[in-house]
């Protein structure tokens, strides 16, 4: 965006900020706007207490602020009633721009501002004075919906709108899952590490451009599908579903019942799941869990088997792998597809062909087996 940078505000910037308001000010007087940011609002005061509660902004080109906002995340008191109008998912998270103020000569600040805010969080609330027409009209340029009129602290009314981005992933619950939740990975079995989680993530978004579905709520189901395994394997799916319910951090962007949908879809991914997904974020991750790749899936229950079985000798070995894939991946087996965007049935064909032909299916296991250390 015009090669704008965005950071903290610093007391510092304090002598380049305060004429922007000044200048915002202006702007709002020549357009008839009298009544909004009167009594020198917003006082120096008022932005140093911005800045010391970290929620104050400034964008930058070339070292010099072109513009600045305030954006708070948490519930806004002002916005707890509304009237002629209501929030939409008014329990979900979300973020308020305040306080948004521009730099004589520079263009596209609302833009760079509102472009930043929807990748911290997906709903976003503003408000404005009715006779501000300039916010106005970016304010629903850029998408934003009329929702009703809130009432700032002094009394006076302002229209208010909201924004909820379904498509845009939310960079801190990103970096949070990145950071803290995918790194468990690393701990399970070879079928079950990172590199298989981000292959999940990656194939469920992809499904999902087929569905009305929330794109974060999509991540961060396929994100914590698998965590369960830390608790042993037969329960894994349900105790995945409790790591998702008991983890504090993700209120930060989702409400309860997006918890508890993340949840579901969680416990319903799995193969062996006697029922079908209760939601279309169910059948997403069964079916980009499922990413047959049918040379991997041979490798995969090989090594599981030498892995969790060593006592077996080689050719029970054999028999192990070769009663497996039929009761999972064979004719009558359970694995079930849900969903047609993906390539999983050319794929699940192909495995079956081999598995339907034992000499060819001894060959790869032979292959795999000997290649593959035991543990």
């Amino acid at each position: 965006m015009n090669n704008y940078k965005i950071r903290h505000t610093t007391e510092s910037d304090l002598a380049e900020l305060m004429p922007l308001y000044d200048h915002s000010r202006t702007i709002m007087r020549n357009n008839r706007n009298t009544n909004q940011w009167v009594n020198g609002y917003p006082s120096k005061e008022i932005i140093c207490q911005d800045i010391h509660q970290n929620v104050s902004y400034v964008i930058c080109k070339d070292n010099s602020i072109a513009g600045t906002f305030a954006f708070i995340i948490g519930r806004d008191p002002t916005y707890e009633r509304i009237e002629s109008g209501s929030w939409q998912h008014d329990q979900r998270p979300y973020g308020t721009i305040h306080r948004m103020a521009c730099a004589e000569g520079y263009h596209g600040i609302f833009e760079t501002c509102i472009d930043w805010c929807r990748s911290q969080i997906p709903s976003l609330r503003i408000d404005t004075h009715a006779d501000n027409n300039i916010m106005l009209h970016l304010i629903t340029k850029h998408g934003f919906q009329h929702r009703g009129t809130i009432h700032i602290a002094d009394g006076t009314p302002r229209i208010a709108f909201q924004i909820i981005d379904t498509q845009r992933l939310c960079i801190p619950l990103t970096t949070y899952i990145e950071h803290n939740i995918l790194p468990k990975y690393d701990l399970f079995d070879d079928a079950h590490q990172q590199g298989h989680a981000q292959t999940v993530i990656a194939n469920s978004i992809e499904i999902s451009k087929h569905y009305n579905v929330e794109i974060n709520m999509v991540y961060t189901i396929a994100a914590y599908h698998d965590l369960g395994l830390s608790y042993g394997r037969e329960r894994h799916h349900i105790a995945s579903a409790e790591i998702v319910k008991n983890d504090r951090n993700l209120r930060n962007w989702f409400d309860e019942e997006q918890i508890e949908t993340i949840a579901q879809a969680v416990e319903d991914h799995r193969a062996s799941a006697d029922h079908t997904p209760r939601t279309i974020y169910g059948k997403i991750v069964a079916e980009a869990d499922r990413d047959i790749e049918p040379f991997k899936i041979i490798m995969r229950t090989v090594q599981y088997g030498k892995n969790h079985y060593p006592e077996l000798e080689h050719e029970e070995q054999w028999q192990r792998t070769k009663e497996h894939l039929n009761e999972k991946y064979g004719r009558n087996g359970y694995l079930k597809l849900w969903l047609p965007e993906s390539n999983n049935a050319e794929q699940l064909e192909k495995l079956r062909c081999i598995i339907e032909n034992e000499d060819a299916l001894r060959e790869v296991f032979e292959k795999y087996y000997s290649n593959s250390p035991e543990k």
